[in-house]
């Protein structure tokens, strides 16, 4: 397992209590990070957060989706670690499956409300402070979805398709500081977010990965890391793929 730097850092991670999240706060605070986890449900973290040291973890209960409260966990953060170096942003939901043409219109509006505007609210938070120090690194979850579009998704495909081209448009605009801001997609991994769709549906999923299985979370949090490092000082408004082969671009 390779290991990065981020001793005196302080990263955020959304969605931080469980799944990928969960598993990059990990990976984060191994390597020295002190984490705040902004995450709508901060009841029952994974054993892999509450296992690490209290005074490198701060759990914010944060809904993404209400600037508000975002901009009240980024002071929270703030006051606890004094400063915000990486933003990870992992909250999403996947919403039901159903063809667009009956889509609930709610459910459209509540995926779009976390997956989109929770990463531009986050992103916008943390920003000023980045742009002041002239150092920050941005990494998005996405999707294969927002690439290539899931039948049956059309909310989920759509939210992490304006997730890239949010992250390729910030990537641009912060290209003249030492802030790097990208994005990752990978194929469905094996997470609670799967508890929201059917069992066909995950089977169809699974069969569209060559390598014939669902990406682990261990396995984006390595991809992650190095993209949310100092060693990372070139690339900004990438978009990484992590599919086990489903696309290659």
């Amino acid at each position: 397992m390779n290991s990065y730097d981020f001793k005196d850092r302080v990263a955020v991670v959304t969605g931080g209590a469980n799944g990928i999240g969960a598993a990059v706060v990990e990976r984060l605070a191994q390597s020295g990070a002190r984490v705040a986890i902004w995450d709508m449900d901060i009841s029952a973290p994974e054993a892999r957060v509450t296992g690490l040291p209290s005074d490198q973890v701060l759990l914010v209960q944060t809904d993404v989706s209400d600037l508000d409260n975002v901009l009240a966990a980024a002071q929270a953060t703030e006051e606890r670690f004094g400063l915000i170096d990486v933003l990870i942003n992992s909250a999403g939901i996947a919403g039901p499956a159903a063809p667009l043409a009956e889509y609930p219109v709610d459910m459209w509006r509540k995926v779009q409300a976390v997956n989109v505007d929770g990463t531009f609210h986050t992103c916008r938070a943390v920003i000023p402070g980045m742009v002041a120090r002239g150092y920050g690194r941005i990494v998005n979850i996405a999707s294969i979805a927002g690439k290539e579009g899931n039948p049956n998704a059309s909310a989920y495909s759509s939210s992490k398709a304006a997730v890239i081209a949010m992250t390729k448009s910030l990537g641009k605009e912060m290209s003249q500081y030492d802030i790097a801001v990208n994005c990752i997609t990978p194929a469905t991994a094996q997470t609670r977010i799967l508890e929201q769709v059917s069992a066909e549906f995950i089977e169809y999923m699974r069969g569209k990965i060559p390598r014939g299985r669902f990406v682990t979370v261990d396995e984006v949090a390595s991809m992650v890391l190095w993209i949310a490092s100092a060693e990372n000082s070139f690339t900004t408004g990438a978009v990484f793929d992590l599919s086990g082969g489903r696309a290659t671009y």
